[in-house]
């Protein structure tokens, strides 16, 4: 792309919100043009309005930006979406429906049927569900999600043994970063020294995205849905006192059988995104760590610049078939990144322009 798409980011000057920043500060394809956060930050400079709280600089040319209103009018019509679910619920398809492709970090639409909950790995064929959307035939514009920072490590991992041998069972503990709460997050006199074996929603969300995740599209008469699958899974969500990156432990029971060098050769062939020069894409999804005691956060959530997940401890499971441990950066690979790597795979289908185009027909035209 000769000329950088400009793009917005809704909730910008939260945690997920500056990890968009971050990482689109170089990005050859999008450039940051609007910034939007809640009536407080409306109107302060962005340098003012949000305390800066990741280890590289804030941008100058983004701490010179005016936060804007959380409106639609004046945004651009691609659209970051870094917004807690009961806003998201309220606010998303407004941009939607004036004719912006909002791709979301949000859980607030992953679960609705016509609503693309997206790995690029995994399943970029699920895209067309963006068509049976409203807001895509009235203006051109559209919802795609990615999904809860503990699934996308878990799905990764799972998805080529999924193809080979077929999955009938998951089992799965969590063992999850306070980043993934937000800031201010956990209070201190909760965490240190502790752990809390939950967190509203997580359990349910983790299993019900990775199975709609690991689901087929089907065309029926009503148009394409997704048909999830077939598998029996239990999660259970811990927040641990670690900053950033979320470590799972999995049993997973297949349906037909696969050895160890199976499994590990499924794992390092798994590059479904190679060739396609998507820019945040790894070029590696799955890397395997050999020691006995990795993956670990502070050691290993970095591989693939935060987008690759780790996978280490592949062994024998007494009660299911096999069992292993998953770790993944769960604020870039399982929130900006994600959505990033959303936006990038939409724009190499030709899913972003042909949505801006159509918007700006529909109002040259109102």
């Amino acid at each position: 792309m000769q000329n950088r798409l400009p793009i917005g980011i809704l909730g910008a000057t939260g945690m997920v919100g500056q990890r968009f920043i971050q990482m689109l500060e170089n990005h050859p394809w999008f450039e940051v043009a609007w910034l939007a956060a809640s009536d407080r930050s409306s109107g302060k400079l962005y340098g003012e309005a949000a305390k800066w709280r990741l280890d590289t600089a804030l941008p100058k040319r983004i701490e010179r930006m005016t936060v804007s209103p959380a409106e639609p009018e004046g945004a651009p019509k691609i659209i970051f979406a870094a917004l807690d679910a009961g806003i998201a619920r309220e606010m998303e398809p407004r941009f939607a429906a004036v004719g912006c492709a909002v791709i979301s970090n949000s859980s607030a639409f992953r679960m609705a049927a016509n609503v693309p909950l997206v790995i690029p790995e995994v399943n970029a064929d699920h895209l067309p569900l963006i068509e049976e959307q409203p807001w895509r035939k009235e203006s051109g514009g559209y919802m795609v999600t990615n999904p809860n920072c503990s699934a996308i490590g878990l799905v990764l991992a799972l998805k080529p043994i999924e193809e080979r041998f077929g999955i009938e069972q998951i089992f799965v503990t969590t063992m999850q970063a306070v980043s993934g709460a937000g800031y201010p997050g956990v209070p201190s006199m909760d965490i240190l020294g502790n752990v809390v074996p939950y967190i509203p929603s997580e359990e349910e969300k983790m299993e019900a995205e990775t199975l709609k995740l690991l689901g087929r599209l089907k065309a029926g008469a009503g148009g394409w849905a997704v048909t999830p699958l077939a598998a029996r899974m239990s999660a259970h969500c811990n927040r641990v006192a670690v900053e950033d990156g979320h470590t799972e432990s999995v049993s997973i029971k297949l349906s037909r059988p696969a050895t160890r060098e199976q499994i590990l050769a499924a794992w390092a062939e798994f590059r479904p995104l190679a060739g396609q020069a998507l820019p945040t894409a790894p070029d590696r999804p799955i890397e395997w760590a050999a020691q006995d005691d990795r993956p670990q956060p502070r050691l290993d959530r970095n591989r693939g610049r935060g987008m690759a997940v780790t996978v280490g401890r592949l062994r024998p499971c007494g009660l299911l078939d096999w069992k292993f441990t998953v770790l993944s950066h769960n604020t870039i690979r399982g929130a900006a990144g994600a959505a990033i790597l959303n936006a990038e795979l939409l724009a190499s289908v030709g899913k972003l322009e042909p949505a801006a185009a159509v918007a700006s027909h529909v109002s040259a035209s109102v």
